[in-house]
């Protein structure tokens, strides 16, 4: 990396540029928003305070510290994983290797479940349960949005479910959230209002043709999906539908050209699909729901 020279002694305006230089012509697709990103962590600068520093001249530790942020940036590691954080329905979360980065997708499922709730008149405060959850994005968000509502969490990793922890702790919403060690919602018992995953719904072999900071970056047990990307949806399915309370919903989040088919894994666990996929902002019908109905 000489384009620009060493970092050390330059601006930190100067040092945001060159990075950005360098990203552009790696053929990153955000190279200022990076730029800006990786310079403020490695500082320690919000937006305000790169501004109001721009012409403060970085420390040797300043530029090694940044020069092996861009080499990982370069190479392909997205800037999430880079900072061990993203943020998810406006929270900060704290990411680890065994945990997907949360998308803006994603936040989809968020939408829709506050809809459902919100259409609900219920008495007590839901039970939420997250198959698969991470680094607790979906569940945390939920807890933030609903008051007094308490979740539970599973996963197969003891690390995410670490992450999680700390992620539930750090937002303080620990005293409301429970995490789970087990086979999507195997070892759940008594009844939930709303259960809700992200589940690995890539097939198998289209794993090795998505981008590099998913493929090499992404924890696979968190992407496979299996030979025909449906096999987390038909184990979860009739699971979370014998431990949904009568009247409550499921809701996953689904691949491009998955929604319809995930619609009849849930028809035949005898859930009633009531409304149509809510789509992201790209269009794609991504969070997928359906209702148990009482007896």
């Amino acid at each position: 990396m000489n384009d620009g020279g060493t970092l050390t002694g330059q601006t930190v305006e100067n040092v945001r540029r060159v990075l950005a230089s360098r990203f552009r012509h790696a053929g990153i697709e955000s190279p200022e928003l990076d730029a800006r990103m990786l310079v403020g962590a490695a500082l320690g600068l919000e937006l305000t305070g790169l501004i109001a520093a721009a012409a403060r001249r970085l420390t040797d530790d300043d530029a090694a510290r940044l020069e092996d942020h861009a080499r990982r940036r370069i190479a392909g590691e997205p800037v999430a994983r880079i900072l061990c954080t993203r943020e998810f329905w406006g929270l900060p979360f704290r990411l680890s290797e065994a945990t997907l980065v949360p998308r803006p997708d994603t936040e989809t499922v968020v939408e829709l479940a506050l809809e459902i709730v919100r259409e609900r008149e219920v008495s007590q405060p839901p039970r939420i349960a997250d198959i698969g959850t991470g680094s607790g994005a979906i569940l945390l968000a939920l807890l933030h949005e609903i008051p007094e509502a308490f979740g539970v969490g599973t996963d197969l990793s003891l690390t995410a479910l670490d992450t999680a922890k700390a992620n539930a702790a750090a937002l303080g919403l620990a005293g409301r959230a429970a995490f789970v060690a087990c086979s999507y919602a195997a070892a759940l018992s008594g009844r939930f209002d709303l259960i809700v995953s992200n589940p690995p719904y890539i097939p198998s072999a289209e794993i090795m043709k998505l981008s590099i900071e998913v493929r090499e970056h992404d924890p696979h047990l968190a992407l496979d999906g299996g030979n025909d990307g449906y096999d987390a949806y038909r184990a979860l399915i009739p699971q979370a539908a014998e431990r949904l309370a009568p009247g409550g919903a499921l809701i996953v989040e689904a691949g491009q050209g998955q929604a319809r088919n995930i619609e009849t894994l849930m028809a035949a666990a005898a859930l009633v699909v009531d409304r149509p996929p809510k789509a992201d902002l790209a269009g794609i019908p991504r969070a997928v729901s359906a209702r148990k109905m009482p007896p």
